[in-house]
């Protein structure tokens, strides 16, 4: 997989915006929440082209249970997918470049809690989101076709971010 960070795209809200009405209406019946978050979900900040959601629900059970509906929209159901209590969904374009990831958490769980957290960090901490901006764009041109080594590229910086949002969210909850 091509390596591609893009600069800020007013149109990735969009997009997002006309996916989530898509989900929300295949699953009517279920009690869900969809959320943008993901890199083009902070503001000013480079990124794959992706749009990254994040749907809570009461119970995996439901998710499981609803996935035609899912893959009815073009996704593919892959399971937890080497993260245990999500189930994750992509979607690619017809000509197979991966456009929408939705990753399906319980209302409340530490794995919804996180990716809230980081996103309203990064968007509430310009500084913070500009770096992580800066080394994406660094680690796309050291990795051009690797995603692995990308990935591992990233993955100190948003584990320590990560656990700063989650102090600042609480902080914000208590506060």
């Amino acid at each position: 997989m091509k390596v591609r960070v893009l600069p800020p795209n007013p149109d990735w809200r969009v997009e997002f915006d006309s996916e989530a009405a898509q989900i929300h209406a295949a699953l009517a019946n279920l009690d869900i929440e969809v959320h943008h978050i993901g890199s083009t979900a902070i503001h000013g900040v480079f990124a794959k082209p992706i749009i990254d959601m994040l749907l809570t629900v009461p119970s995996l059970a439901t998710v499981d249970d609803n996935a035609q509906a899912m893959q009815a929209l073009g996704y593919e159901a892959m399971g937890e997918f080497g993260i245990p209590g999500r189930r994750y969904f992509r979607k690619n374009s017809p000509d197979g470049i991966r456009t929408h990831q939705v990753h399906a958490f319980e209302r409340g769980s530490e794995g919804a809690s996180r990716h809230l957290a980081f996103r309203d960090y990064m968007n509430a901490h310009a500084e913070a989101a500009q770096a992580y901006s800066a080394l994406k764009q660094r680690l796309a041109i050291s990795f051009p076709d690797d995603i692995q080594g990308y990935m591992d590229g990233k993955n100190a910086f948003v584990k320590h971010h990560e656990a700063l949002a989650l102090a600042w969210q609480e902080g914000q909850q208590v506060g």
